[in-house]
């Protein structure tokens, strides 16, 4: 837990601060960019809550932050009343799990509300209160999992849900080699009424991302909006098996009517399918040029 001795002097004084554990997943930056940015390679509180909604943003973030490196001075009363939102709705039936886990760098995870079955992408942290939630909004029968770095908790959410897990044969590990389905190939594969898989063979050789009415696209560390770039982008400098596949793979997705990229890691990304279409040409070129 964050620890006023380790408190990061460039955060402005005040109740909120970020302490030296951080490692830089930019979680509390894009949930509070009016509370948090980065400073000297870490995360910084640089302009203390002033208005109920940017507390309300500030302790989401700290409920969020996969190292608890967030903290208050003072003990948060409202801190249950924030518990008890998440997982948070974006859009339709889709929902933000929050509690990012350290075991996969703070991935961002999201959890669907399907008549078939709900589907949770990506693990997060079990965390008891984001449980109790899920389990309210009809619990998890499927776990998809994007690729072998964002697992987190797979095994305790299997354990408490029962839910089948889905992971690609090439991203097994020893960790995760008992999942219940395996997914093979590089071929789109179907998966319930309205759900395509698309493996995308780059960041790691078993890759997939979860295709959701056409325009949802959960994309795991494949695609993602950067900040610093200001553009979509795949993660050049840390791409663990090919980037030249993972070019390929990029282009697999233009054929589809995307118009929101929901990503474990990078920001998400919302515009009309037109534009989203360009942004992903855009992005296969900038991924070209620095092959």
């Amino acid at each position: 837990m964050a620890t006023q001795h380790q408190r990061r002097s460039q955060n402005v004084p005040g109740d909120f601060y970020v302490d030296s554990s951080c490692i830089d997943c930019d979680t509390c930056r894009w949930l509070s960019p009016g509370i948090f940015n980065r400073q000297d390679g870490q995360s910084a509180v640089y302009h203390q809550p002033q208005t109920p909604d940017q507390r309300r943003a500030a302790l989401q973030a700290l409920l969020a932050c996969p190292t608890a490196s967030i903290a208050t001075e003072t003990a948060p009363k409202d801190l249950p009343a924030i518990q008890a939102e998440f997982p948070l709705p974006i859009v339709e039936n889709i929902y933000y799990c929050g509690y990012h886990s350290r075991k996969s760098f703070g991935a961002a995870s999201y959890f669907i509300q399907h008549p078939e079955g709900n589907i949770l992408v990506d693990s997060p942290r079990f965390q008891p209160s984001l449980v109790k939630q899920l389990e309210a909004l009809g619990g998890v029968k499927y776990l998809f999992l994007t690729h072998r770095d964002d697992v987190a908790d797979h095994q305790k959410f299997h354990d408490h849900f029962g839910c089948d897990r889905l992971l690609h044969r090439a991203d097994l590990r020893e960790g995760t080699k008992a999942v219940e389905t395996v997914l093979e190939g590089t071929e789109p594969i179907s998966f319930l009424k309205d759900c395509l898989i698309i493996p995308v063979p780059g960041h790691t050789e078993g890759h997939a991302v979860l295709l959701y009415r056409d325009q949802y696209l959960f994309t795991g560390d494949h695609l993602a909006f950067s900040a610093r770039l200001g553009h979509l982008t795949g993660f050049r400098n840390h791409c663990w098996y090919s980037w030249t596949e993972q070019i390929e793979s990029m282009k697999k997705l233009l054929p589809y009517p995307i118009t929101w990229i929901l990503p474990g890691h990078g920001r998400r990304y919302q515009a009309d399918a037109a534009t989203l279409h360009q942004d992903l040409k855009a992005c296969i070129q900038w991924m070209e040029s620095v092959a």
